[in-house]
C-alpha cells in the first residue's frame, strides 16, 4: 500500500526543517565519533566518550524516527505537547555530556602527540584521537545549535518540532 500524500508531505516537511537537518547531522557526526573510537584500540577514559557517543546516537535516532513518523504522541510522559521540551532537554543533556568528552579527547590527543613522527614504528593513536576530537566538537556544536533553536521556539510558545 503506497504512503498517503499527506504522510509523504509531512516526511518531506520534517526532513527539510531545521530540526530534521540538525538531527541528520547529529546522527552522522555521532556515528562518525563512535565508529572512529570503536574501530581502534582505546582504553581508560575513552570508554566515557564512547558511552556518550553511543547513548546520544541511539537517543537521537529514536527521536528522529518518532518525529519523522509523527508518532511522538505514543511516547508516555514526554510526547504530545511536551515533545519540543523533551527534545530541548535531550539536546542540552547531550551538549553537557559532550563537553567533558571533548576535554578527554583533546587531552588524549595532546598526550599522544609525541608519536606523530614518520619514523615512529609503534602503534600511534594520535590521528584517531584527533579525528575523534573533531567529531566530538562538531557533534556538541550540532546539539548546542539544536538546543538554542529549540529554546527559541519554546519561548515563542510553539509546541511542535516541525
Amino acid at each position: 500500500m503506497p504512503p498517503l500524500p499527506q504522510a509523504k508531505k509531512s516526511f518531506l516537511e520534517f526532513l527539510k526543517s531545521v530540526f530534521g537537518i540538525l538531527r541528520i547531522l547529529q546522527i552522522v557526526l555521532g556515528a562518525g565519533l563512535w565508529v572512529t573510537i570503536a574501530a581502534n584500540k582505546y582504553e581508560g577514559p575513552i570508554h566515557f566518550v564512547l558511552f556518550v557517543a553511543v547513548l546520544f546516537w541511539l537517543l537521537t535516532l529514536a527521536l528522529f524516527f518518532l518525529t519523522l513518523l509523527d508518532k511522538q504522541d505514543l511516547v508516555p510522559l514526554v510526547g504530545g505537547e511536551r515533545w519540543l521540551l523533551s527534545n530541548l532537554v535531550h539536546d542540552l543533556a547531550a551538549t553537557a555530556l559532550y563537553i567533558p568528552a571533548i576535554g578527554i579527547m583533546i587531552h588524549r590527543t595532546e598526550k599522544n602527540s609525541f608519536c606523530n613522527l614518520e619514523l615512529y614504528k609503534h602503534y600511534c593513536p594520535y590521528k584517531v584521537y584527533l579525528v575523534a576530537s573533531v567529531f566530538a566538537c562538531l557533534s556538541a556544536t550540532a546539539y548546542l545549535i539544536s538546543a538554542v533553536y529549540g529554546s527559541c521556539r519554546k519561548c515563542r510558545g510553539q509546541q511542535t518540532v516541525v
